[in-house]
This record gives C-alpha cells, structure tokens and sequence, in this order.
C-alpha cells in the first residue's frame, strides 16, 4: 500500500529535479553559498560540487549524475559520500515523512538536511584528504 502511494512521488520528484538540473541554474544559484566552504576544505573544483550539495536534497542519485563530468577523483568521492550521508532528500525519505504522522514539515526537513550536511562534509574531506 505504500509502495504505491509514495513510487508516482519518488519518480516524479526525482525526474523535475533532474530536468532543473541539467536545464537551469537552480541548483548552481543554490550552491553557491558552499563554495567557500568547500574551498576552505580544500576540495578541488569546487564550484560543480557546489550544486551537486544541494541537489542532493532532491534526490540522492542526481548528484552522481552530475559529478559525471568531474575528473578529479577526490571531488567526486566527496560527492558520492555526501550523497549517501545526507539520507534526507524529497524523492523517496522526505515524500515518507511528510506522507507519516510524524509532525514535521518542508522547512523542518531542509534545515535537517542542511545540518547533516555541514556536519558530514568536514569528516567526508578529512577521509578524502587521506585516501587521495
């Protein structure tokens, strides 16, 4: 019963959020207050891993799609690490919590969002730095 309920939302939440991606700027104007952050931490290209933060909230495997045309090999660890870290995004966990009885709204989940990934991102670099 749920499984129908929440797949029409994951598909479509997942491919709106892919069409902005490719075809906007949305998410490159949204990411840009990581850009210092990830300079800070020292990750290179640090302007497409940017968008690839905040899109995360979208969906968790558009990011992926997006670091496909990054070629250094930390920044898309970074990328694909934080993608999974984050675990909150629309497509799928969001569309069940709003869809539950847990009193929890949009705003609330974003500001989730957001701290795990402030959180996450320094640790994620710090592994990166000592693998690469």
């Amino acid at each position: 019963d749920m499984v129908f309920g929440v797949l029409p939302v994951v598909m479509g939440l997942g491919t709106v959020a892919l069409v902005i991606a490719e075809y906007t700027s949305v998410f490159e104007i949204l990411g840009q207050p990581f850009i210092p952050y990830l300079e800070l931490l020292q990750i290179p290209e640090a302007v497409q891993a940017s968008q690839t933060i905040v899109v995360g909230f979208a969906d968790m495997f558009i990011p992926a799609i997006l670091a496909a045309s990054i070629d250094n090999e930390m920044t898309r660890f970074v990328i694909a690490a934080m993608s999974v870290t984050q675990l909150i995004y629309m497509s799928e966990v969001g569309a069940l919590l709003l869809g539950s009885k847990i009193p929890v709204n949009i705003v609330e989940l974003f500001v989730i969002f957001i701290l795990r990934t402030l959180i996450t991102l320094p640790v994620i670099a710090g592994v990166a730095h000592l693998i690469f």
